[in-house]
């Protein structure tokens, strides 16, 4: 099957995040049971058109794309006439939802049988950030679709609420092979990894949590990522007075990421609003309990004896959590539950299932287009 995949973001492009991650591990095995896969993605500084793992990567866009609104406008603004110009030799597009509205209604334009991919759904936070009708524009654009593929339960329940006839299959992230090279152990500092996105990751919400908890811990907090928001991160560090209590890392992956991970004592995951939480699983997998806030997606993949979840927003209650379990004995347990339940996310069973939904997505949308074709020829004779 030849696929064109519209990624938004390339998994080289600094500060990318779970989703362009979730992109490439799955591609790369669809390439491997033979598909043809081409992902289109953002211009950003250093982009270069190349092939990887099989599968062939173009930046789409004007200039170098210095900043996320160049991306984000450029890449709007060329990807139909990219899909257009390709569509001859494309058996089925996929589109990726991506900030901030979601999607581009890929079904209406690409002239071919297309999906779309949600690892995401915050257009009604975007618009109240941006004032605009964002929410509106999610809201329609899913329902062009027939058929999309989520990566938990909770996406896919709020995708069927907004239209109700679709069809949707949780196909869930997965955790990278190199996260089980590492033995666990009880590290001495906390961990936050994540792109620096500072009200939906909550790093607002940490930095609070941190000042009222890091009296009673040991270690420091450290904050590995990149992303747009890491000035407001580091001016909110200084305000705090947390400065020689908190580390940035800087962007940390493959092997790095998951020796950090490892030597964490806690993972903790403040998010507001999280679609499937990779993070989360990488960390569990690593043998290294996570704490976070308790929200959809987040529930599905720390359960009970894994980590513990805290009503959400409760910047007190967090605090506390952290406290408690950073002071606990013994962890061991907890690390042993965890990697067991994260054996679950394995990416070739996942890519498995992704590409059977594909043949299923391929073969039903194109006979439906049949059965259109011969209604109308029908009608016009």
């Amino acid at each position: 099957m030849r696929v064109l995949h519209l990624g938004f973001e390339d998994p080289r492009m600094p500060g990318a995040g779970g989703g362009a991650v979730r992109t490439h591990q799955v591609n790369r095995r669809l390439v491997e049971q033979g598909f043809e896969v081409t992902v289109l993605t953002t211009r950003y500084p250093g982009w270069n058109e190349r092939e990887e793992d099989g599968i062939h990567y173009v930046p789409v866009g004007l200039g170098n794309g210095a900043n996320r609104w160049n991306r984000l406008v450029a890449y709007v603004a060329c990807l139909p006439f990219e899909v257009w110009k390709r569509r001859g030799n494309i058996d089925l597009v996929v589109e990726d939802f991506f900030a901030p509205f979601s999607t581009m209604a890929a079904p209406l334009w690409t002239g071919r049988p297309t999906i779309g991919i949600v690892q995401w759904l915050h257009a009604t936070d975007k618009a109240r950030q941006y004032k605009l009708p964002l929410h509106w524009m999610e809201r329609l654009g899913v329902r062009t679709y027939r058929r999309l593929i989520a990566v938990s339960q909770g996406i896919a329940d709020r995708l069927s609420a907004m239209n109700p006839g679709i069809h949707v299959d949780v196909i869930g992230n997965g955790v990278d092979p190199a996260a089980w090279k590492p033995e666990p152990h009880r590290g001495r500092n906390v961990l936050f990894i994540g792109r620096l996105d500072y009200s939906p990751k909550g790093l607002d919400l940490l930095v609070d949590a941190w000042k009222q908890c890091c009296p009673r811990i040991d270690g420091d907090l450290l904050i590995a990522g990149g992303g747009p928001d890491e000035d407001k991160l580091r001016a909110a560090i200084h305000e705090a007075g947390l400065s020689q209590r908190v580390r940035l890392l800087g962007w940390l992956s493959g092997d790095e990421k998951f020796r950090a991970l490892s030597d964490a004592r806690l993972v903790v995951v403040p998010s507001r609003h999280e679609t499937f939480g990779l993070v989360a699983i990488d960390a569990l997998a690593t043998g290294t309990p996570v704490i976070a806030f308790d929200i959809p997606c987040l529930r599905e993949i720390v359960p009970p004896g894994a980590g513990w979840l805290v009503e959400s927003f409760d910047v007190s209650a967090f605090a506390e959590e952290i406290a408690r379990r950073y002071a606990q004995p013994d962890l061991g347990g907890v690390a042993t539950f965890g990697r067991e339940f994260a054996t679950g996310y394995n990416w070739d069973a996942l890519a498995t299932l992704q590409a059977g939904s594909y043949r299923e997505s391929l073969d039903t949308l194109s006979r439906d287009a049949t059965g259109l074709q011969e209604a109308d020829y029908s009608e016009r004779v």
